[in-house]
């Protein structure tokens, strides 16, 4: 099985990263916590080397890699590690309106 399908089937069997979107793009996967597009970037994400390893970035594209390995298990793990406190489930809308939500619900 290719890395990146694999990778795929293990974040898919976490049950806390089925309650995000996926979204996929430049070899990487990323999960956000809304539905639609614009998608929010507070969650890490993986990618896939040419050699078949894995890397855990972000959440932000300006973020220092966090780790690489082998294993697909092993960078999903970093990634629920790393998950914002209340992660999931993902949001009916896009970021603006996540955050707008969320506005709303401290003020309450």
């Amino acid at each position: 099985m290719a890395p990146f399908a694999g990778l795929v089937r293990v974040a898919h069997a976490e049950p806390l990263l089925r309650r995000l979107r996926p979204w996929t793009g430049m070899r990487e996967l990323h999960f956000s916590r809304c539905t639609e597009m614009d998608y929010t970037w507070d969650v890490p994400y993986i990618g896939t080397l040419r050699d078949g390893r894995y890397y855990v970035e972000g959440p932000h594209r300006s973020s220092p890699r966090i780790a690489e390995t082998d294993s697909a298990q092993a960078v999903v793990a970093m990634v629920v590690d790393r998950l914002p406190p209340g992660c999931g489930p993902a949001f009916a809308g896009n970021a603006t309106e996540l955050a707008a939500h969320e506005n709303a619900q401290s003020r309450r």
